[in-house]
């Protein structure tokens, strides 16, 4: 348990920890030291079996924790990670024992991130770094509670869906149709790429990172196993795991006669075999995304379209008309490899049919067969003949149905029981 003791006029908070470790904490004045004893009852009421020191540091702590996720995460996210307690989370709190870090001390420090000029994006990823590598300390018994948790909608660092909806470029099918036309006609090497990720939905880094193999003109679909990082490196989609999608019929001609330009350009640049790429450069290298985002820029302004579409935006393109066209949000969510379909609505929300014309009519307009002995009978005790009935008319029947004039006889039974007083009033 923890209690609180006045001690040489200061307020002691003591305490043992879920190790059974025991704690003082002094305090100036008395409602700061029961603040803290109501931080600390939960840890003194649950026995805890820490895998690491009861005393251990953020700083030490994070080296342990990086081991444990090392081969769960894909290498740039973890360098991501590294970066931001680089630079921000450790400096700040890495002397720190994991144990004393309290919720209002991480409050403040979020806090003054942003008013020293961050991105609201940025400071809710430090929240974010913060947040997992507490709930691994909570997996480990080192806390019982999580202080970095819920705090961005506390500091208003969440965004809204409708923000994030407004925020998203997409074109029309008309632009759409400008741009890969256009891209035809004044950069016809990135033209199939483009099409594929305006056709597919996929990611960029999936769409350089396709394979001849992945492709199957027969059934009209490809196999999205793996994906380029910015830096280059080869890694799993972002999902973590590959997908199928569907080729409409268009760009699967697309890719066959790209196919065939492929196998041609081999003898044309004297490349010693077939590149293992779909989109290649002219020395049979996988292209750079930088030099696709350039050429999607000067296609753009051929094409005297906006210049704040970008190769994603092709993916939001494809899931808006898709969804306006309405689509079922399921099919979209699996096209794009989303985890869950929360995440596709709460993105595309905004293209989804909000109206459907006539569906109330069509509600209505439902007709039954009507079959079974009952119905039958009901049929013939109403003088209609059996046969396909609207719902109305089914209503309509049920009211005309003549109710019955007499009551079964009583039983033998029921005299006894009853009495003849009784039988009159029941049969009056």
């Amino acid at each position: 348990m923890a209690c609180v003791r006045k001690r040489r006029g200061k307020y002691v908070v003591d305490w043992r920890d879920g190790a059974g470790v025991r704690h003082w904490k002094s305090f100036d004045r008395k409602g700061e030291a029961e603040a803290w004893q109501d931080k600390v009852r939960p840890e003194a009421r649950q026995r805890l079996r820490p895998v690491v020191s009861a005393t251990i540091t953020l700083r030490d702590y994070v080296d342990h924790w990086k081991i444990l996720i090392a081969s769960a995460v894909k290498p740039r996210t973890l360098a991501r990670y590294t970066e931001i307690l680089t630079l921000h989370l450790l400096p700040h709190f890495g002397a720190a024992r994991v144990r004393e870090l309290d919720r209002g001390r991480i409050k403040l420090f979020l806090a003054e991130k942003r008013n020293a000029g961050l991105e609201k994006r940025t400071v809710q990823n430090l929240q974010s770094v913060l947040r997992t590598i507490l709930n691994h300390a909570i997996e480990d018994q080192l806390i019982v509670a999580n202080p970095a948790a819920k705090l961005g909608k506390a500091l208003k660092l969440t965004v809204s869906k409708a923000t994030k909806q407004e925020s998203i470029k997409a074109m029309t099918p008309e632009q759409r149709q400008l741009f890969l036309a256009t891209a035809r006609r004044d950069a016809p090497r990135y033209a199939p790429l483009f099409f594929v990720l305006a056709g597919t939905g996929m990611r960029l880094g999936e769409g350089l990172a396709l394979q001849p193999g992945d492709v199957d003109l027969s059934t009209k679909t490809i196999r999205i196993a793996r994906a380029f990082s910015e830096d280059g490196s080869l890694g799993t989609p972002k999902s973590g795991h590959g997908r199928t999608v569907d080729l409409s019929q268009s760009l699967t001609d697309a890719l066959g006669a790209h196919e065939t330009t492929h196998a041609r350009e081999t003898l044309q640049y004297g490349w010693t075999g077939l590149p293992p790429w779909c989109f290649v450069t002219k020395e049979g290298t996988p292209m750079d995304p930088a030099n696709v985002r350039r050429a999607m820029q000067r296609v753009l302004k051929a094409a005297a379209l906006p210049l704040h579409f970008t190769p994603h935006g092709l993916r939001h393109s494809y899931a808006s008309i898709l969804l306006a066209d309405g689509v079922s949000p399921v099919y979209v969510q699996e096209q794009l490899g989303h985890a869950t379909i929360e995440l596709t609505v709460s993105t595309y929300g905004r293209w989804l049919k909000k109206k459907a014309p006539g569906a109330l009519d069509r509600l209505d307009s439902v007709t039954v067969t009507p079959s079974g002995s009952k119905t039958v009978a009901a049929a013939a005790f109403a003088g209609r003949p059996v046969g396909a009935t609207s719902a109305r008319s089914l209503s309509n029947q049920a009211l005309d149905v003549e109710l019955a004039r007499g009551i079964e006889p009583l039983t033998c039974g029921l005299l006894v029981r009853c009495g003849s007083k009784s039988l009159e009033r029941v049969s009056s």
